[in-house]
């Protein structure tokens, strides 16, 4: 399943910005990135590339972040691959309900790269 030592992380973010800033971060600490730009690309990589880790945002167009989350734990094939939701909307019913939808970790916009690292690890097998 992993790439490298670290493990694979899937990144699902719309805004380019916040994709590098994140490939950098996970690709600094060993980790090797794939890339995903709409919820809908992330399932079918998610299937196809059986990442060790999900990283998404929440507010993407189409299918958020909370619906990625919930369809990935509904399926066989990706229920087990620990999802760590990053994003902007820091209000604790927001934390709450990503964690409903089947969520592992939560962590903010603004963040550091320890605390995106730390979050990974967490929930990493």
């Amino acid at each position: 399943m992993s790439t490298t030592l670290m493990g694979t992380i899937l990144i699902v973010e719309d805004t380019l910005s916040e994709m590098e800033l994140i490939t950098h971060y996970l690709r600094e600490s060993g980790y090797s990135v794939i890339g995903a730009v709409s919820a809908k690309e992330a399932l079918n990589l998610a299937i196809e590339q059986k990442p060790d880790v999900i990283v998404t945002d929440i507010v993407m167009p189409g299918m958020s972040g909370f619906e990625l989350c919930r369809n990935l734990k509904k399926n066989p094939a990706t229920e087990k691959v620990p999802v760590v939701i990053c994003t902007s909307k820091n209000q604790e019913i927001d934390r709450l309900w990503g964690m409903k939808q089947g969520a592992d970790a939560y962590i903010t916009k603004p963040f550091t790269r320890e605390q995106l690292i730390r979050a990974i690890k967490s929930v990493a097998g």
